[in-house]
């Protein structure tokens, strides 16, 4: 009797522990596939340089976008090279990505990489600067044709002579080629005049302050002079500080960088062209996101225009800028909190 008690206990102690090993099998089955779900979008961005302030800046903004937006990102920097820039891009087709935003070096320099991954079904933004001669699916910027506008508008208010000087960027930004047509249509029916155009190889800024010091070495001074953004101006008022610091040349600049609102509030640049980059990095987050979800961008809740890139005609949404001057600096760039007062002022 005692024998056949012990076997009972013996066999239900196996089916309690069985049973029990069972239900936690369950239990981590059901806990691994809450835990795995769907792999998350990847979206790559190929950007031609991270060392100039404006770009930093917009990548932390498009990431912090992106993962907010439920997906991953993938940064190829390819320092300011177009070779490199065109390796990353087909390293990104490799990683099988599900959508690309690029900021090109040069605009017609990554046509044949884009097409590869538009074989492939990936969508294509081309931010802030155009891609041309490509099948991208969405053009993103701040107007520049606008920003050249603002820059010869408030110039002409500023500058009494007419012998303008342009130290602008890469020829090979296509930006630099709209800021230009923006200037040439305000200043066509004045008596102004663009007398000399210097064009900075890769953003170089040593480049920009040696053809500054040039400059200021010879016998005529230029009346204004407009520059391709804020680190170029940057670079002109320094060459000045250092060779002929009594002078005043009206100089401006695009970006509003720290050290040009400095400058604005201690009179040495007299303005600078603010680009609303926050939200046009978060613009771009969103946009990334729909496409690789294979969704259409909604055109009622974005003014969609077309702009033709010697591919096709691409749908392109333009911010507009703001001048920012010692006047309104508070209102534009503090208040908004691009950057703070404190920092600004701090001189």
């Amino acid at each position: 009797m005692k024998s056949l008690i012990k076997k009972i206990f013996i066999l239900l102690s196996l089916s309690l522990t069985f049973f029990s090993c069972k239900k936690n099998e369950e239990k981590i089955a059901i806990s691994s596939n809450l835990q795995k779900g769907p792999d998350p979008l990847t979206i790559g961005f190929s950007i031609d340089t991270l060392a100039i302030e404006r770009w930093q800046r917009d990548m932390d903004i498009f990431i912090n976008k992106v993962r907010e937006l439920g997906a991953e990102v993938i940064v190829q920097n390819a320092g300011n090279n177009i070779e490199e820039q065109n390796r990353q891009l087909l390293y990104l087709l490799e990683r099988n990505v599900d959508a690309v935003v690029v900021l090109p070096k040069k605009a017609d320099s990554i046509s044949d990489s884009l097409q590869k991954l538009r074989a492939k079904n990936i969508p294509v933004i081309s931010y802030d600067r155009l891609t041309r001669n490509a099948d991208i699916n969405l053009y993103l910027t701040i107007d520049s044709k606008k920003v050249g506008e603002y820059m010869a508008t408030e110039m002409l208010r500023r500058s009494q002579g007419t012998n303008w000087y342009c130290i602008l960027g890469p020829e090979e930004d296509y930006n630099m080629t709209l800021i230009k047509e923006g200037l040439d249509r305000i200043i066509r029916t004045s008596s102004v005049r663009i007398n000399h155009i210097f064009y900075t190889d890769g953003w170089n800024y040593d480049l920009s302050y040696q053809e500054m010091v040039r400059i200021l070495k010879n016998d005529t001074f230029p009346d204004a002079i407009i520059c391709g953004n804020d680190a170029v101006a940057a670079s002109v008022i320094q060459a000045i500080d250092r060779y002929d610091p009594e002078t005043h040349i009206p100089v401006c600049g695009q970006d509003a960088d720290i050290l040009a609102c400095q400058y604005i509030v201690q009179g040495k640049q007299d303005f600078t062209i603010y680009k609303p980059i926050i939200e046009l990095a978060e613009l771009a987050a969103e946009c990334a996101v729909l496409l690789a979800k294979k969704q259409e961008i909604p055109q009622d809740k974005f003014k969609i225009r077309t702009i033709n890139n010697g591919y096709a005609d691409i749908p392109s949404i333009w911010l507009s800028p703001t001048y920012v001057d010692k006047y309104n600096i508070d209102k534009v760039i503090v208040d908004s909190g691009f950057h703070n007062a404190a920092t600004i002022y701090k001189n």
